[in-house]
């Protein structure tokens, strides 16, 4: 199975407009080599008591840098993620995403996310490689 090529078939937990369930993230460009976006994440996602669960935390700062990926040409996946949590992102408030490549070589990328409170204070941060399997 390691060896299936992403396929968007609508239904990505993530991103995708057919996941009833799904947190429907929409990415618009942010410069040369990102994308950002606006997000309020309800009450069902959290773990502590209004605080967004650090695995939905995570998927968020994945999904921004695959976008950021995808907007680079490369149709990837998540190769490697460091995540370091600075502050509790809070549930049903408003969030900004943001996703941009650092660095490509040959079929890896190197990628970085942020997720700031709508005063733009810094609550988390990712690194990652991903491996764009059209070019590996």
């Amino acid at each position: 199975m390691s060896d299936l090529a992403p396929v968007d078939d609508g239904t990505c937990f993530a991103c995708g407009s057919d996941n009833p369930i799904g947190l429907h993230l929409r990415f618009e460009p942010d410069g040369d080599d990102g994308v950002h976006a606006r997000v309020s994440i309800p009450m069902q996602f959290q773990g502590w008591r209004g605080i967004l669960h650090g695995g939905i935390v995570m998927t968020l700062l994945d999904e921004a840098m695959a976008h950021a990926a995808l907007r680079a040409g490369a149709s990837g996946m998540t190769a490697s993620v460091n995540v370091r949590f600075r502050k509790p992102a809070p549930v049903d408030a408003p969030l900004e995403l943001r996703g941009r490549i650092t660095e490509r070589r040959r079929h890896v990328l190197t990628v970085e996310s942020t997720l700031c409170d709508a005063e733009g204070t810094l609550l988390c941060e990712a690194s990652g490689k991903f491996v764009d399997k059209g070019l590996s």
